[in-house]
C-alpha cells in the first residue's frame, strides 16, 4: 500500500498530548527541517528530552513523516483538479482495493473516502486538459466500479498548517 494511503480497516485512535508535544508539532509543521536544538529551544525544553518526544511521537503514529512542500507548476503539473467519483452499489465489496488504486495513478496527490453523495474525492496534478481528460476517460470512466464522475478545477487553495486552529 502506498505510504499516503491510510488502511480504512484501521482505527484512528487518539493520543493523549500535553502543551509541549502540542508546541512541539505546531514548530515541526511550520518547518519539518527544524534542527532538534533549535526546536528544544524554542520549545523550552533540552535537547535531549526534545529528542525523545519527537521519537516517541513517530513511534506512537502522530508523527507519520516529514515532507516537502512541492511548486507543482515547476513540475511540469500546473493543473490540479478535484474529480467526485460515485461508485456503483454492487463495488460497495472493493472500496479498499479501488482506492488503492487510485492512490497509485499518475498524478494522484490525495485520495478521500467519504461519507455523503459521492464516494471519494481525488486530488490531481496534471500537466495540461488534455492530461486530466485522459486521466478521468482511461482510469476512471472504464472501471467498473464506477457510476459517475465529476471534475472540478482548482483555481488556488489556501492551506491552514495548524493543528489547533
Amino acid at each position: 500500500m502506498p505510504k499516503n494511503v491510510q488502511d480504512p480497516q484501521v482505527a484512528s485512535r487518539e493520543v493523549l498530548l500535553d502543551p509541549v508535544d502540542h508546541l512541539l508539532l505546531e514548530l515541526l509543521i511550520a518547518d519539518g527541517r527544524i534542527a532538534n536544538n533549535t526546536l528544544a529551544s524554542r520549545a523550552g525544553i533540552a535537547p535531549s528530552t526534545c529528542l525523545t518526544r519527537v521519537r516517541r511521537l513517530q513511534s506512537l503514529g502522530v508523527i507519520r513523516g516529514f515532507h516537502a512542500e512541492v511548486d507543482l507548476a515547476a513540475c511540469g503539473r500546473p493543473l490540479q483538479a478535484l474529480i467526485a467519483v460515485r461508485l456503483q452499489a454492487t463495488a460497495r465489496d472493493r472500496i479498499a482495493r479501488f482506492q488503492r488504486q487510485l492512490a497509485a495513478l499518475p498524478g494522484v496527490l490525495n485520495v478521500f473516502f467519504l461519507a455523503g453523495e459521492d464516494d471519494f474525492q481525488i486530488h490531481i496534478a496534471v500537466r495540461d486538459p488534455d492530461t486530466l481528460r485522459n486521466f478521468v476517460v482511461d482510469h476512471l470512466s472504464v472501471a467498473s466500479e464506477v457510476a459517475m464522475t465529476k471534475t472540478s478545477l482548482i483555481f488556488e487553495h489556501v492551506g491552514n498548517r495548524s493543528i489547533d486552529a
